[in-house]
């Protein structure tokens, strides 16, 4: 399962990592619980360096963003009998509950869901004194009503992109740069995509001037015989192993997220990758408030600290990935051969969209044509 999974999953949790103070059974101050590999440890503990006062300061990283949610859900309801099940996983006794956290990890896509399920709270708009450094973009996934609260906060995001063989391709004499390249026939049989509706659907909308997030899928007459023409081109449809085609050689190109797609290319140099030209899908992590928790001063204090600009900036270069702060990084920042995915191109940001949820009917539509596509 990866971890931007529209499915809910069971894995097992990784261990606490728990940043103290000085002495034993201190108070407990801050709870966190985050996706792991998320925050570096480094910016953990510079923060802990700016609480002046003692006590403990708890930070959980967790393995998978799906189970950061069921955490969410399992605070909010009474236990049931899939519920006790799965927090036999945890470890924690399995008939308790772990304690709800001041701060969680939350990917994106998932928001709408916890807001309407009531997981989270909104967040005081007073008491983030740094939210103004955020890129505008981010307001239309963190703000959700007309009275402008603020569901969450970003602190990192990645792109849907494109990895290719050079080797391979400078034998063709051409190298990618959108997803129309896709369909040209010397691809055929050698592509790797996601088995993912939403993004290969996606990626041809995007190719058709449309939106990710378009719900009248019956409307566009060629989408179809775009997909069917697509299917061609692909080898594997994998979420979880659509890399490994790719380095063993059985493709040239493949279609992922950054995130998973940067240590292949930092390590491997026959490897480059490109965000299309013409817009992508955009994937964030925030920060949320378990609904019901009573965040003090100190919890607003890690949001802050995480919105300053040269803070924000160590966690995208520490986890390759993206600033929610415009213009935080330059060139000088990163290695060349991560330059053009995390320096944000201004005109492809522009272009480029969130997965936002679709009602259930237009869901059904998007995977009914993808099992259509494959079978094609």
């Amino acid at each position: 399962m990866d971890r931007r999974a529209f499915l809910l999953s069971v894995s097992t949790l990784a261990l606490s990592q728990v940043i103290t103070g000085c002495g034993t059974n201190q108070q407990l101050l801050l709870n966190v619980q985050l996706l792991k590999n998320s925050i570096p440890g480094q910016v953990v503990k510079k923060f802990r360096k700016t609480v002046t006062q003692g006590g403990e300061l708890k930070f959980t990283p967790i393995d998978q963003l799906e189970d950061l949610f069921k955490l969410l859900q399992t605070w909010q309801q009474p236990p049931t009998n899939q519920q006790k099940e799965w927090t036999s996983y945890l470890p924690f006794n399995q008939n308790q509950r772990s304690p709800t956290a001041n701060l969680v990890t939350l990917g994106d896509y998932w928001l709408e869901a916890a807001i309407s399920q009531k997981l989270i709270q909104p967040l005081e708009t007073k008491n983030l004194k740094n939210i103004g450094y955020i890129n505008d973009k981010w307001q239309q996934i963190i703000k959700r009503d007309q009275n402008g609260k603020i569901w969450g906060v970003p602190y990192r995001w990645g792109n849907t992109v494109i990895i290719y063989n050079r080797e391979k391709f400078q034998k063709l004499g051409w190298t990618p740069t959108d997803w129309s390249d896709l369909w040209r026939s010397e691809l055929q049989n050698r592509i790797s995509l996601l088995n993912h509706p939403r993004e290969v659907i996606g990626l041809v909308l995007k190719k058709l001037g449309k939106s990710y997030n378009t719900e009248n899928l019956n409307q566009i007459s060629s989408l179809e015989t775009e997909l069917q023409a697509l299917n061609q081109q692909v080898k594997f449809y994998n979420s979880t192993n659509y890399l490994e085609p790719l380095i063993i050689g059985d493709t040239w190109l493949a279609v992922g997220w950054s995130d998973e797609i940067i240590p292949v290319i930092s390590r491997y140099q026959k490897f480059a990758a490109i965000v299309p030209k013409s817009g992508t899908a955009i994937w964030a992590d925030l920060w949320v408030s378990p609904a019901g928790v009573n965040n003090d001063d100190l919890a607003y204090q890690w949001l802050d600290f995480c919105l300053q600009p040269h803070i924000s900036k160590q966690i995208a270069l520490l986890t390759k990935s993206n600033s929610p702060i415009q213009d935080n990084m330059v060139m000088g920042d990163i290695e060349k051969h991560l330059q053009n995915l995390l320096l944000t191109n201004a005109e492809i940001f522009a272009k480029s969209e969130f997965l936002l949820p679709l009602p259930p009917a237009v869901m059904k539509e998007y995977e009914d044509l993808f099992m259509k596509m494959k079978q094609s």
